[in-house]
């Protein structure tokens, strides 16, 4: 193949020759930074820490690998800073970071925005999306959470038979409450299927209901060893137990589901069960308080009564003595009484024999009132039957008179009473129409009668 170069001369031949533009190896290593960043958004990295060293500036530079490659990395202190741990060599973790260019260098590496221990992402998310949940639900919320008994008999513990938690658990108890009764109910607290035996037997503990305070606990881990107390069933378990729970969960910077979840959080296993008992020294210490308030109080009382006691007995009277005083009051009473009683009826007696003779004086004397009232009905009933008489004759001579007037009479002698369809009697023909219908009242009736002609009498 034969190169042309004919194109790479001037058109023009006294023109000086211009080849490509030459980049800098700062300008060069610029674009390609800029081209890294561009078509290598932030995104998650993960691999193994390597070569770590801390400036002193604080910024962290180390190296990133997995079985087959490696990648230089840089994390700026203002990030470092809010990482939560420092790494170690070895330590697997994942990284948020942008793919760029060192350009002082040449070298490629990754700018590390923040930084979690492998696989801690995603459970960690799943722990906060478990408990923004439940807690929507009400499952934390203060008013659900039940207050310890004050004087607690019996203690509940789920935890492993193996797990150092529970030697620490026990020994505390058995320092601080020894009269305490204890109740385990054994369960795994890590490994596949920990969480439903949990759940089972934080149920077992609620069903039987035996104790009056149940302990969750379990010693410190990871979030990988503590996850069984992130699983929903066993936080349905503490929310639905008869009894109050104590969760005492790993460390005091360890927070699981369990403890949002229990009515109350301890720090560690051991501060779990000093929650759950109050000391027996305690205890025994607020019994002879109150045994000796108790006993300055009987004695209080004792003493004022009988203070009490001596002042009834000084104002005690013998029964005799004060019998016979009730005796002469009841006579001085009596005495009372029946002058109260006499003198008011004598006064009234007295007033009742005056107003009797006052009466008898001014008693009017109505003998010669009767017999002239007598007399005065007589003469008045005289005189009412006669004028009674006079009407009665009068009355007789007017109902005669009234007779006589009577139309009925003057029909039952043959006269006839002629009316038209309105009922005006009829007195001249003038007032009556050939064909018009004429009502004719007799003495023993009625009848229709239709007119034929009229005729008027001649004068």
């Amino acid at each position: 193949m034969q190169t042309r170069f004919d194109s790479l001369l001037p058109a023009d031949p006294d023109a000086p020759f211009a080849g490509p533009p030459v980049l800098t190896v700062t300008a060069l290593n610029q674009q390609v930074a800029r081209l890294l960043e561009r078509s290598f958004p932030l995104t998650w990295i993960g691999g193994e820490i390597s070569n770590f060293t801390k400036a002193s500036s604080g910024h962290w530079y180390f190296t990133l690998k997995d079985d087959a490659a490696q990648v230089r990395a840089v994390m700026f202190r203002g990030r470092a800073q809010y990482a939560g741990f420092l790494p170690r060599e070895g330590d697997k973790v994942e990284v948020r970071a942008l793919v760029t260019l060192y350009g002082a260098r040449g070298d490629y590496q990754i700018n590390v925005e923040a930084i979690r221990r492998a696989g801690v992402g995603a459970l960690f998310e799943a722990f906060l999306r478990l408990k923004e949940r439940l807690g929507a639900q009400g499952w934390f919320d203060p008013e659900r959470k039940r207050a310890l008994p004050l004087f607690t008999r019996s203690v509940g513990i789920v935890t492993s038979l193996q797990a150092a938690a529970l030697r620490d658990v026990l020994a505390a108890l058995r320092r601080r409450a020894p009269h305490v009764r204890i109740v385990l109910y054994p369960a795994p607290v890590q490994g596949q299927g920990a969480a439903e035996r949990i759940a089972a037997a934080i149920a077992s503990a609620s069903q039987r209901a035996e104790v009056d305070v149940l302990l969750v606990c379990r010693g410190g881990g990871s979030i990988e060893d503590l996850w069984s107390f992130n699983e929903e069933s066993v936080a349905r378990a503490i929310v639905s137990c008869s009894m109050p729970v104590i969760s005492g969960v790993g460390h005091e910077t360890d927070f699981t589901i369990a403890d949002f979840s229990a009515d109350l959080r301890a720090a560690t296993p051991t501060a779990a069960a000093e929650l759950a008992v109050t000391p027996r020294a305690d205890w025994l210490s607020s019994l002879n308080a109150d045994v000796i308030d108790l006993r300055r109080a009987m004695q209080r009382r004792l003493g004022d009564a009988g203070q009490s006691l001596d002042n009834l007995a000084r104002r005690l009277q013998s029964p005799s003595a004060r019998i016979g005083g009730q005796r002469l009051q009841l006579k001085a009473l009596a005495t009372a009484l029946t002058h109260a009683a006499r003198a008011p009826v004598g006064t009234q007696r007295y007033e009742l024999a005056q107003l009797r003779a006052r009466w008898q004086r001014q008693r009017p004397d109505v003998r010669a009132w009767r017999q002239e009232i007598a007399a005065q009905q007589r003469h008045a009933g005289s005189a009412m039957s006669n004028q009674l008489r006079a009407r009665r004759d009068a009355l007789a001579a007017l109902a005669a008179q009234l007779e006589l007037l009577n139309p009925q009479r003057t029909l039952e002698r043959g006269y006839a009473i002629v009316s038209d369809r309105a009922g005006h009697a009829l007195r001249a023909p003038g007032a009556i129409h050939p064909h018009d219908l004429l009502t004719v009242r007799l003495a023993e009736g009625t009848v229709q009668v239709g007119v034929a002609s009229v005729q008027e009498q001649l004068r």
